[in-house]
């Protein structure tokens, strides 16, 4: 498949004649667990749909729960799991052992596995048996589920979106890890990976988000980097924008990240933010995030002294993230990596300046528009942002580049563009 994606005309539709390229189509958007707030799959399933349906297509939002917040337009098709994570092992009843999918979940989840996008592969083979007829294309969100080849064989066009191979996620997790038992239960853990590896293989169709994540993919898993092709992410820029009546605090900075996921970096920042106390002693730091209680983060804080200097928040209103934007007068961005990187992007729509790390694909967002530093890099990173307090008129042209970058390159209507002329190149292959 070639690199850039492009808009084909006369391709074959789902009964082998020719028609326009401008046919809306019927699309199947799948996600294991899809809660907007929950990580940037969420983010992703939420803002394509509505983007697909504002370019004049049909979506449908098949989701096991924590289930997405949607356009009206999109219809949300939810396939119910155990949901382990919410009600806990003991929610099993005698009812939920006629099923197959809840067995595994219940078991998996007992001896510290994650089965999830085992389970919802499981439930849309059997949905899309029924229902599957419905639809010109399927697009599965990184489930890499074994169901997905049973989709495959069923004869639905299939297109599969992988943000970046969680293999990277384990190593980083595994370097974070002190002890023999920790680094057992995160190999338990991410031991779904072994299913995913197998899959991918035999997807015919697979698509990521950035050039960095393609070529991540194609190292991992085995793949060449020119059968992956490319659609990059996108903003909402019709909500993530300034807000003029809303002023800027000079010493405020925020960050979002997953407070004990050691790929985010959050301990980096939290260091380098103990330091620029030193220099800065009304500096606040807005983070949000939710740290385990008792986790590595909380104890950290705690170590740090920075109980009364740090702020979480979480559970909040997109509006109110913006706010917290207008807010800031810089936003970090302290990945290890990132395979797009949505709070860099959210943040320079807002117009606030973004002190990025170089972890991932961060550097083809940020571009010349922010401030890049090593990752993992304390020093780095405290300078940069000790230099940016000291300048606001660089503050100044950096969130305004930094706007105009989101809006001409990673925008969810080209975002739609780049993966509508990606969806009529599958179906005109299938039909050919």
């Amino acid at each position: 498949m070639q690199e850039k994606l492009r808009p084909t005309t006369g391709v074959p539709g789902p009964t082998g004649h020719a028609e326009s390229a401008s046919r809306p189509l019927r699309i199947a958007l799948l996600g294991y667990r899809s809660q907007p707030h929950g990580g940037g799959q969420g983010v992703y399933l939420r803002y394509l749909s509505k983007a697909l349906v504002e370019a004049g297509h049909t979506v449908d939002v098949i989701s096991g729960p924590p289930y997405p917040h949607l356009d009206p337009r999109v219809r949300l098709i939810q396939l119910p799991s155990m949901d382990l994570f919410v009600n806990g092992l003991g929610s099993l009843r005698l009812h939920h052992l006629k099923s197959m999918s809840n067995i595994i979940e219940w078991t998996s989840q007992l001896t510290g596995g994650f089965a999830e996008p085992l389970t919802f592969g499981r439930r849309a083979v059997k949905y899309l048996r029924q229902h599957g007829h419905n639809y010109d294309l399927i697009h599965d969100n990184q489930s890499l589920s074994y169901g997905m080849l049973e989709i495959q064989k069923m004869g639905l066009p299939l297109v599969t979106t992988v943000h970046h191979p969680i293999t990277s996620d384990l190593r980083i997790a595994l370097g974070a890890a002190r002890t023999w038992r920790e680094r057992l239960l995160i190999r338990r853990w991410h031991s779904f990976l072994k299913m995913q590896q197998k899959v991918i293989k035999q997807l015919r169709n697979i698509v990521t988000v950035s050039d960095c994540s393609r070529q991540d993919i194609a190292r991992d898993f085995g793949l060449q980097p020119a059968g992956i092709s490319l659609a990059h992410n996108g903003i909402d820029i019709d909500v993530f924008k300034p807000l003029p009546g809303v002023e800027r605090n000079p010493m405020r900075l925020m960050a979002t990240c997953s407070a004990d996921a050691p790929l985010k970096g959050l301990r980096y920042l939290l260091h380098a933010y103990a330091r620029l106390l030193q220099r800065y002693p009304d500096l606040e730091l807005l983070l949000v995030s939710k740290p385990n209680p008792g986790g590595k983060t909380e104890r950290l804080v705690q170590s740090l002294g920075l109980v009364d200097k740090v702020r979480f928040v979480n559970g909040i209103s997109t509006e109110q993230m913006v706010q917290y934007y207008a807010e800031a007068a810089i936003a970090v961005v302290p990945s290890v990596y990132e395979g797009f990187g949505l709070p860099a992007g959210e943040a320079m729509a807002c117009g606030v300046p973004v002190v990025s790390t170089d972890g991932g694909a961060l550097p083809e967002v940020v571009g010349d528009a922010g401030v890049i530093v090593a990752a993992k890099n304390v020093d780095a990173l405290a300078a940069a942002i000790d230099e940016l307090l000291q300048d606001p008129q660089r503050r100044a042209e950096l969130g305004a580049r930094g706007k105009q970058r989101i809006e001409e390159n990673f925008c969810w209507r080209v975002c739609a563009e780049q993966m509508t002329a990606y969806y009529r190149q599958v179906l005109a292959h299938e039909n050919g």
